[in-house]
């Protein structure tokens, strides 16, 4: 089982809507849900749109490969809605739902079709504020709701 943090935003529709409906595929589809951000409001990132994003972050227990979690969470995303999946060298563009992986484990992977750690979080603030709130919820969660125990 691994330990996956997952950043999902929407800037089409409902945001707080589609992010729950994201999260609920993802608890059936990919893993157990431990903790979840707040749903927080950017302005788009790397492109213009009058459309604001709702953003998030979750963290999940996983027994879904690194390639297989990313096949899923595009299944998840296609079965939304979205239609366009953005690929290097491509302008961003407006989305229904956007599922990244952000971390999976201690894991370092570089791939043309999946880099671990996300090579841009660190220069979001819509991931890395509420991937550091998810963070704290799951380490502050009581033994045996999904909180990972230490092995030393």
């Amino acid at each position: 089982m691994a330990l996956t943090y997952l950043a999902l935003g929407s800037n089409l529709g409902d945001g707080p809507v589609m992010l729950r409906m994201a999260l609920s595929m993802i608890s059936v589809h990919v893993g157990r849900v431990l903790a979840q951000s707040d749903m927080i409001q950017s302005e788009p990132w790397g492109f213009e749109s009058q459309h604001p994003f709702t953003n998030a972050v979750c963290a999940v227990r996983t027994e879904l490969a690194p390639m297989e979690l990313l096949s899923v969470t595009q299944k998840i995303e296609y079965q939304m809605g979205r239609t366009h999946k953005h690929a290097p060298g491509e302008p961003y563009r407006d989305r229904i739902i956007d599922i990244d992986i952000l971390t999976y484990d201690d894991l370092n992977i570089q791939t043309e079709e999946l880099t671990i750690p996300h090579p841009h979080m660190k220069e979001r603030d819509f991931v890395m504020t509420p991937l550091l709130q998810c963070q704290d919820r799951l380490a502050h969660q009581p033994r045996g709701r999904g909180r990972p125990r230490r092995t030393e």
